[in-house]
């Protein structure tokens, strides 16, 4: 076992007779003292001479202490003798350091940090705080020096800001380190501490050092005294600082959000419990950090912070949180549309040693790491975009590749568009980059594509993606093409190269969703990422970034088409359980008719837009009239896609076609989800503190088959931490409901999740608000 060392023993060599005092030698220092006078006198004198081999009795002070080299002989080199003052009369010790740190103490509640349950000292950069520090004897500041020390990492260095000095001053300055006595009471002095808006964040080990003439004195190091630095949006200094107190509320202090999922045209959601304040989340966080190996000394630049973090997250180069699952078989973990927040993810990685848990996707991905960037301080949201596109070859293009017979070519089509995606944005100044791309940034945690040969992605401007920026860093091009590409349609020649055929304009980027601030409502933000379809700024954009892109001349035709070809279905679309059933219009525009042969293919698909299997195909031959408008009925039998489906339930319908009098092609890709029911959360009787109530959980499967080996997870802060409960199987079409008893443990407004997780079903989950009273 690997025993940790003593900051002072690095002190060794660095300092002269630094005496190191062991507690197994307090006996033979009380019975010195109890020997008569003339031990007494030998004693200083074997002390001056040999301070290592016999070391001062300090009683209760915490101080190792550092004698100065001339105090051991006189000028003359006599030795000193009996006469005179005492050192430990007139030496300067430190006895005890109160941090107050308590949760509902001024520190705590001035540095927005008083809802973190634990009782460390937790403060923010760029603010002061107060400690308390008992001496030996009053001090004097005439003749006394005393300043702090603070350390973290490894290899704490002045130089690189891990190792910081903090000097007794008189008044205190807002940008740097420095002390300040506010209050003296005999022994015990009250200092003002003020820290740097741009120290390094993570946890710091703190230690006092006095010094007068008769010598130094160092206080011992005490883990249960460190420090917890973080980021700091109340500080305009701080380069996350942000100016609206309600968004401070939500993106730093609000521990419970809203995850947005499902299609464009079919939009669900689902309440997530971040946790960042709870017991132990913060000291997982900073463990993350440390495991990521990276120097504490670039942890006080919040741009550095979010691309450590992003790529720690996900496990697949650093041994990272999650371990990214999209295959359906989630055979030794647990099926990502169970999980409801961070806090067990968290625990469980930090109390496993840094072994990553099992198993995540986008969303997973992207509530953890909104949880760890809000406990670390830095202002941050989950953004959900619809019909977001992967783009694997830079070319800022989506791209689809047919054969001869306008059959997709599967072994060419590595881009694909997700139904949706989730990843983050994050708060923060961009002093790298030109003036105007500070403010939101997006961050995504899911491992899709490598940044600088690493799992990450971001910080990306959304200034500079809006404007087709896409040169300016980090991965602009990758964030671009998922909201704002263009789909490209290529078929293959008989020479077997690929002409552009088709393209699609306005597919790719819709209702980019996040929580509203101080409701749960849904907020669009589109606009913060793209300019309107349509509009001339919009196409600027898009062709300045594609200018930028490995396919820089992919640009659609501005050949006039008359005929059109779109697909829509009614209310919230189909149900899990029944026919899925959609609508096809095409309308001639021109005067003259118009006949195509139209294909059509269904597929079961991940909702990353990846086909898993092709379930029906179609051929149909249409006449349109000049000027007519035709709607088609299609229809998707429920016994087709029954055993096919994976998570998400999601099915795309692939339409192509070529007008044969005006060679005119026609291609669309419609991707939906079949709709879940909900998990109904009933509360029986008075939610108190302390006191025991119980919830009514209701669920009716929708399936005309049994749900085989049904588990539900049960999960609220401050009502209940994460449980587990094995139901068994459900019988087709039938209704169930089962009874929790909860204790409450926090007042205020909460909210209870429940989530439901089988083989043949998933994505059921449900909330209740509940208000606790204080008892």
């Amino acid at each position: 076992m690997r025993v940790p060392l003593d900051p002072v023993l690095l002190d060794i060599g660095r300092f002269p007779h630094v005496l190191e005092r062991k507690d197994s030698e307090k006996g033979k220092e009380e019975a010195e003292e109890e020997h008569g006078e003339q031990g007494s006198v030998c004693g200083r004198w074997l002390r001056r001479v040999c301070p290592c081999c016999c070391p001062r009795p300090s009683h209760d002070d915490i101080t190792d202490i550092l004698v100065k080299p001339g105090e051991i002989e006189g000028p003359d080199g006599e030795k000193p003798g009996t006469a005179g003052s005492e050192l430990h009369e007139v030496l300067l010790t430190v006895q005890s350091v109160d941090l107050m740190a308590s949760q509902s103490g001024e520190n705590r509640r001035e540095h927005h940090t008083d809802r973190f349950r634990s009782d460390d000292l937790i403060v923010r950069r760029g603010q002061t705080f107060l400690m308390w520090v008992t001496l030996s004897r009053p001090f004097r500041q005439d003749a006394d020096k005393l300043h702090l020390e603070l350390k973290t990492g490894k290899l704490p260095t002045v130089a690189k800001g891990t190792h910081v000095i903090i000097p007794l001053v008189e008044e205190l300055a807002d940008d740097r380190w420095e002390a300040a006595v506010v209050k003296q009471v005999d022994k015990k002095i009250m200092l003002s501490v003020n820290s740097s808006p741009t120290a390094a964040i993570g946890r710091y080990r703190i230690a006092v050092e006095t010094n007068n003439g008769s010598g130094t004195a160092v206080s011992r190091h005490d883990s249960a005294s460190d420090i917890f630095l973080l980021f700091n949006p109340w500080c305009e200094d701080d380069s996350v600082f942000m100016d609206s107190e309600k968004e401070r509320q939500e993106y730093v202090l609000n521990d419970v959000g809203r995850i947005y999922y499902g299609t464009q045209n079919q939009i669900g959601v689902r309440t997530w419990c971040y946790g960042q304040f709870n017991s132990g989340i913060l000291a997982a966080c900073v463990y993350l950090l440390e495991k990521s190996a990276t120097p504490p000394s670039g942890w006080s630049d919040p741009i550095n912070v979010v691309r450590v973090i992003s790529a720690m997250i996900n496990s697949s180069d650093d041994g990272g949180v999650l371990v990214g699952n999209w295959s359906g078989d989630y055979t030794g973990g647990t099926s990502p549309t169970t999980w409801s927040g961070s806090v067990e993810i968290l625990k469980q990685y930090h109390e496993g040693g840094g072994a990553s848990v099992r198993f995540g996707q986008c969303w997973v991905f992207g509530g953890v790491f909104t949880t760890v960037l809000r406990c670390l301080g830095i202002p941050s949201r989950t953004v959900t975009n619809f019909s977001s596109a992967h783009d694997t070859d830079v070319s800022l293009t989506t791209d689809v590749y047919l054969d001869e017979n306008m059959d997709p070519i599967d072994e060419l089509n590595r881009d694909s568009i997700w139904n949706f995606h989730v990843w983050n944005d994050c708060w923060m100044a961009r002093p790298d980059l030109p003036p105007g791309n500070g403010g939101w940034q997006a961050v995504d945690s899911t491992p899709q594509e490598t940044s600088q040969g690493t799992y990450c992605c971001g910080p990306a401007s959304l200034a500079a993606i809006r404007n087709g920026q896409v040169f300016l860093k980090h991965d602009s091009p990758f964030v671009f093409a998922e909201v704002n590409s263009d789909k490209i349609y290529w078929q293959r020649k008989a020479d077997g190269t690929f002409g552009q055929i088709f393209s699609e304009k306005n597919l790719v980027g819709h209702f980019i969703s996040t929580k509203a601030v101080g409701s749960d409502e849904r907020h669009d933000i589109t606009d913060l990422y793209k300019h309107a379809e349509g509009l001339e700024e919009e196409r600027i954009a898009v062709e300045t970034a594609c200018s930028y892109g490995s396919k820089s001349k992919a640009f659609s035709s501005s050949l006039a088409r008359d005929v059109s070809l779109e697909v829509t279905m009614d209310g919230d679309g189909p149900r899990m359980g029944a026919d899925a059933d959609l609508s096809v219009t095409l309308r001639n525009s021109s005067s003259e008719p118009r006949t195509l042969t139209l294909n059509s293919t269904a597929a079961v698909m991940y909702y990353t837009g990846v086909l898993k299997a092709t379930v029906r195909k179609d051929v149909t031959d249409v006449e349109l009239q000049p000027g007519e408008e035709r709607c088609l009925e299609w229809s998707l039998d429920y016994e087709l896609y029954r055993d096919q489906l994976v998570d998400q339930a999601a099915l795309m319908l692939t339409l192509s076609g070529r007008v044969k009098q005006t060679q005119q092609v026609l291609a669309t890709q419609f991707s939906f989800r079949l709709r879940t029911p909900d998990l109904v959360i009933k509360p029986i009787g008075a939610a108190v503190v302390g006191e025991k109530m119980a919830v009514q959980i209701s669920f009716t499967n929708p399936l005309p088959q049994v749900l085989k080996a049904v588990t539900f997870h049960l999960e609220g802060l401050g009502l209940l931490s994460a449980r587990k409960i094995r139901y068994g199987d459900i019988g087709s079409r039938a209704s169930v409901s089962l009874t929790e008893q909860l204790t409450p443990s926090l007042p205020g407004a909460r909210k209870l999740l429940a989530s439901l997780d089988c083989r043949q079903l998933t994505q059921v989950h449900g909330v209740a608000d509940i208000t606790v009273l204080q008892k």
